[in-house]
């Protein structure tokens, strides 16, 4: 049987290997274009737009997110039960205090964002606030304390810059491959099998990246799931917390595809409760793992 310590490490690899599996991608995909055109700039080009976009997600996504939810900041004044489960569990995770919002919905979520554990804030719906109990919220609450002390926010910002710089690559080429011609004429039959060749990864690689993008939001979410269970040492309220947010369904109209990822359930519809088994196209097109998989993992952990 998995232990919480055992989900932890195993999350941490298997997301780590995917976000080296997106930097071989732009590499890979440099390589290819370069060849394709005799350009060994085009490579060095991608590296470095990754990196300074990288930058500019990494200093101003939380502003971003928060603005784009319509999150408000409250005080302990205004909400004191949620700033009491706050401030006592990041105390107890060894984290500054966040910044702390509420989100004006009747929809069932939270998320957390910030540069890093300094830089935090916290962002709960108030139908949240309405539903849960006092240790379902410890149990979301913890949740969202976790990416932030597993630096999830980080990791979520780096992948999507990527896979951004991934698909503004596979673009140009396309559109000089079909538009510019390049440079095939000058390189005989080899220039034109690094063309197809290049077509061929300008059509695959943005496909492959996001698939990998939406695996890496998959497995922080779980890694999530399993630190907030280590932190509360009570895996149940978190269980018990997704089980309503599942029954609930109901879509947050604030949220977009942009920052869906945050969310710890997916805010346009949560998972069906009935349904036998969620299906493989929509389980890999996913945001979030199935929320009856991430209720029966929370259950099996022991402590």
């Amino acid at each position: 049987m998995a232990t919480i310590y055992t989900q932890v490490a195993s999350n941490n690899r298997k997301t780590w290997a995917l976000v080296t599996a997106i930097f071989v991608l732009i590499i890979g995909l440099g390589f290819v274009f370069s060849q394709a055109y005799n350009a060994p700039g085009i490579l060095i080009f991608a590296v470095i737009l990754s990196l300074a976009l990288n930058g500019v997600g990494y200093w101003y996504s939380d502003k971003i997110a928060l603005a784009a939810s319509g999150a408000e900041p409250v005080t302990k004044v205004e909400q004191p039960q949620l700033y009491r489960i706050v401030e006592n569990l990041a105390i107890t995770a060894g984290l500054p205090t966040p910044g702390v919002f509420v989100i004006q919905s009747q929809a069932l979520n939270a998320f957390a964002t910030g540069r890093d554990k300094e830089h935090a804030s916290v962002a709960v719906t108030s139908g949240l606030l309405q539903a849960m109990d006092k240790d379902e919220l410890e149990g979301v609450i913890a949740h969202e304390l976790s990416h932030v002390g597993n630096r999830d926010i980080l990791v979520s910002s780096l992948v999507v810059v990527l896979v951004g710089v991934i698909s503004l690559l596979a673009d140009f080429f396309l559109r000089i491959s079909f538009f510019g011609g390049g440079r095939r004429d000058d390189r005989g039959n080899g220039g034109q099998v690094a063309i197809i060749f290049g077509m061929i990864g300008a059509i695959l690689a943005p496909i492959a990246a996001t698939l990998i993008q939406l695996a890496v939001s998959r497995r922080r979410e779980s890694l999530a799931d399993a630190s907030g269970a280590l932190l509360t040492r009570y895996p149940e309220g978190l269980a018990r917390a997704l089980e309503k947010i599942e029954r609930s369904g109901a879509p947050l109209r604030t949220a977009s595809s942009a920052t869906a990822h945050l969310y710890i359930a997916n805010p346009f519809k949560a998972d069906v409760g009935d349904e036998k088994k969620t299906p493989f196209l929509v389980r890999i097109f996913s945001t979030h793992p199935p929320l009856e998989e991430r209720i029966k993992a929370l259950r099996e952990m022991s402590l």
